[in-house]
């Protein structure tokens, strides 16, 4: 009978870390990024507040330009093409695992406005600005069918003497404990297949450009 009640507890305890709430809070405000992170009630802020400028000190004198530590590698950049090839790949995964939550992932606040910089490739910028128009009226139907945007605005513009892509807002999303590991499942092996795929394919023709050059060639 004891063993009745400790087994009672237990899934109880179990329900109830299965459905906490788990959330990520973003907000831009020119340069800044502040980010939140949201347990249940709770909130933990993860951006380090800003700290004041400690006193110039002289410079000491290089000792060696070789310090024997490894080079960090850097992730190679997706190009448009491989965004386009992410999205063929990952959208009929993410699609099917979202729709078995049955709208329990929570999208709010959602206020984003996106400037793009067109000053250095103005024709480069406005093919951005079009397919950026044309995800955002693709994806946010289908967003709004799989979960819960109460409020949603997106702004994007584009700005033919800016330098610097300027992005300002909020974004929040929320999903239930259980659900995330759901969705994980659902999508992170898809996602982490593609990406070993994309770094290979970079790793091994590092010049995009040269690559869409062979391709055409091929095609001719």
């Amino acid at each position: 009978m004891f063993w009745r009640w400790i087994l009672g507890i237990l899934l109880f305890l179990g329900l109830l870390i299965w459905r906490i709430r788990l959330g990520l809070r973003l907000s831009s405000h020119g340069e800044r990024v502040d980010a939140e992170l949201m347990v249940g009630p709770f909130r933990i802020p993860l951006t380090a507040k800003e700290k004041q400028p400690a006193p110039v000190k002289k410079a000491k004198p290089k000792r060696s330009e070789k310090t024997g530590v490894p080079a960090v590698k850097k992730i190679p950049k997706p190009t448009l093409e491989d965004i386009k090839d992410a999205w063929r790949t990952l959208a009929p995964k993410c699609k099917r695992a979202l729709w078995r939550t049955r709208r329990s992932i929570r999208l709010h606040p959602l206020q984003v406005d996106v400037c793009l910089a067109g000053g250095r490739d103005p024709a480069a910028a406005a093919e951005l600005y079009g397919y950026a128009h044309a995800a955002v009226w693709t994806v946010m139907p289908a967003l709004e069918q799989l979960l819960a945007v109460p409020d949603p605005h997106i702004h994007i513009g584009i700005d033919f003497d800016a330098e610097e892509t300027r992005v300002t807002g909020e974004l929040g999303i929320s999903i239930r404990l259980g659900t995330l590991i759901a969705v994980g499942v659902g999508i992170g092996l898809p996602a982490l297949r593609w990406f070993l795929r994309f770094y290979r394919r970079r790793k091994r023709d590092p010049d995009p450009k040269r690559e869409t050059i062979q391709s055409a060639d091929t095609a001719a």
